[in-house]
């Protein structure tokens, strides 16, 4: 499963991401990158491989050491993004820090947001994506094995009875505490724009999707965006991914 994150991590960078931040970021290849949640390095790979210099943040010491094995060039420290010494330990500031489908796991955001602050340079670029909290998926449901993977909205529905359908289908223990745990520390689209205000992020490209570009790698579906319409994009859109510079007061 490892070898398959990595190298799915590395097309979707080659054939999304990377053309993605090249087109929004001036001179990106001469740019200072900082990744958090990296797990096995695939994307930081990619840019080291052009001759960026790249360092990864991975709360998992398992997926930490997997990036390390595939490139033992790359360096990658094991840490908490919330961690209050955190700028501390790492000793410098970036240009551009890339932050994908890790903010919705994380309980205090403020303390995240507050770390992604301080290591991103005056005017430097912070690249954000995650499914809202209360879109169809937002417990990553879709971990199951049974039916149950397919069903939008699950997380909603009262804990106590989904043990008992998730009993009936097989599905492996602790598969409703786990998305009942991704639902609530899920981070909706208001509460993002909140912390990036806070911060003085100022948004550069913005987009919601019912259909997100990583589809397209995973399942075949088309890439289908989403207008912002007020209220309804927080339970319809699957993904918001947003460029945002960071400005000085």
């Amino acid at each position: 499963m490892a070898e398959k994150h990595f190298y799915e991590q590395v097309k979707y960078t080659k054939e999304y991401l990377l053309p993605y931040l090249q087109k929004q970021i001036p001179e990106f290849h001469k740019r200072k990158v900082f990744e958090v949640g990296c797990a096995e390095g695939g994307l930081l790979s990619v840019l080291q491989e052009m001759g960026m210099q790249v360092t990864g943040l991975e709360l998992s010491d398992e997926r930490a050491q997997i990036a390390k094995e595939k490139n033992p060039a790359l360096k990658v420290i094991v840490g908490d993004i919330t961690d209050p010494s955190l700028s501390e330990k790492v000793g410098e500031v970036y240009d551009v820090i890339i932050m994908r489908e890790v903010i919705e796991h994380v309980q205090n955001k403020y303390a995240a947001f507050s770390n992604l602050e301080a290591l991103l340079k005056n005017d430097g670029y912070l690249f954000i994506s995650f499914p809202p909290k209360h879109s169809p998926f937002a417990g990553h449901q879709q971990i199951g094995k049974s039916f149950l993977k397919a069903i939008p909205y699950l997380h909603r529905l009262p804990k106590p009875f989904l043990k008992i359908i998730a009993s009936l289908f097989k599905e492996e223990y602790g598969y409703i505490d786990e998305i009942k745990l991704h639902y609530s520390t899920g981070c909706s689209i208001k509460e993002f724009e909140l912390h990036c205000a806070i911060r003085n992020f100022k948004p550069v490209k913005k987009d919601l999707y019912l259909f997100r570009p990583i589809y397209a790698l995973r399942f075949g579906l088309p890439t289908i965006k989403l207008p912002k319409i007020p209220v309804l994009h927080e339970i319809v859109s699957f993904g918001c991914e947003t460029l945002l510079q960071k400005k000085s007061f």
